[in-house]
């Protein structure tokens, strides 16, 4: 059914009140391409769980709400499974949905918000895994040809928090369906970034399951990360920015404390929530935006804040960072 004047309130995580000209929602490939075929849909915003998409004002063009679920096993052997999803489902009740059926790979990955079609776009990742680690394919629709396409890893051209959906294909296709190759046995859960291994062990887990480190990183996100549903924010508001070893060695000289982690032969990762902190910025709050006091990478709406208020306060955050790093922050989600 497609509706007029549709308001996108609860169906943006920043719960930024906007209104789209048109909104229709669709469950099955079928029924995307019929949508997609409607000339009024040509240039439709394709909205997952708006949890990577801060509207700045009412869209100008109709928008079309991503409902496919799904989950199932399409193939296993002794070590793995092969495991097909929905586009529409949520990414944290797919990660529970593998935990109950003892498939390891994306436990690390608990309680990242957004849904499943959404991951390949961004290459989700956190504590030391990304979706690429488990990715097998994505099938998507061609908005041009109408065409149903597979794709493989090395197509998707994974990069940090990057694809080719967000370059050479970007706005070209909508991900209907991905598939996960996720581990039945012989399975190593990754405990050694932030604070998992402390978490684990003051349990006395010296051999976590992954149902153990999952627990382990949602308590770390609930203690940190503001709750969607009860404070409006995109978890992770800026990318962690990768520098050369040479400017990293720089600016140790100016600033000791800086943490980082190896990228790449020549590159170290900066915690982009460290830089916004040491800015001055976490905590910080004007009118009703404002970085999250828990975690200063948290870009918060404190309540009636507009897109244009949070975008505003996202830039000054960039040009405090700049000043005093000389590293510029780039926004991870979707300004519009």
């Amino acid at each position: 059914m497609i509706e007029n004047d549709f308001l996108l309130t609860s169906f943006n995580s920043f719960g930024v009140a906007v209104k789209a000209p048109l909104f229709a929602s669709v469950d099955s490939e079928e029924s995307l391409i019929d949508i997609l075929q409607d000339a009024r849909f040509e240039n439709a915003w394709i909205l997952g769980g708006g949890s990577n998409t801060l509207f700045v004002e009412d869209p100008k063009q109709a928008v079309v709400k991503m409902n496919i679920l799904g989950i199932e096993i399409i193939e296993e052997d002794s070590q793995t499974a092969l495991v097909k999803v929905g586009a529409g489902v949520d990414w944290h009740e797919l990660v529970l949905w593998s935990l109950e059926h003892n498939l390891g790979g994306i436990e690390n990955l608990a309680l990242i918000p957004g849904q499943v079609g959404a991951a390949p776009i961004q290459n989700i990742g956190a504590y030391g895994v990304e979706l690429k680690d488990v990715f097998d394919s994505c099938r998507f629709v061609h908005r041009e040809s109408l065409d149903v396409v597979s794709y493989d890893t090395d197509q998707c051209q994974f990069g940090y928090r990057d694809s080719v959906f967000k370059n050479n294909l970007k706005n070209k296709v909508v991900i209907t369906y991905v598939c996960l190759r996720l581990f039945k046995k012989g399975h190593t859960p990754k405990t050694a970034y932030g604070a998992i291994e402390s978490v684990l062990n003051t349990w006395g887990c010296k051999n976590p399951t992954a149902k153990e480190v999952a627990r382990a990183v949602i308590q770390i996100r609930e203690s940190k990360l503001p709750d969607p549903k009860e404070l409006g924010n995109a978890g992770s508001f800026f990318k962690n920015p990768i520098i050369s070893e040479d400017a990293y060695a720089a600016l140790l000289d100016k600033h000791p404390a800086l943490p980082s982690y190896p990228a790449g032969e020549g590159y170290r990762k900066i915690p982009a929530a460290w830089l916004i902190e040491q800015a001055g910025f976490k905590g910080k709050r004007e009118g009703d935006a404002g970085m999250h006091k828990q975690h200063a990478l948290v870009l918060v709406n404190y309540g009636t804040a507009s897109g244009k208020d949070l975008v505003a306060f996202s830039q000054k955050v960039q040009e405090a960072v700049a000043n005093k790093f000389q590293i510029h922050l780039v926004p991870e989600v979707n300004i519009l």
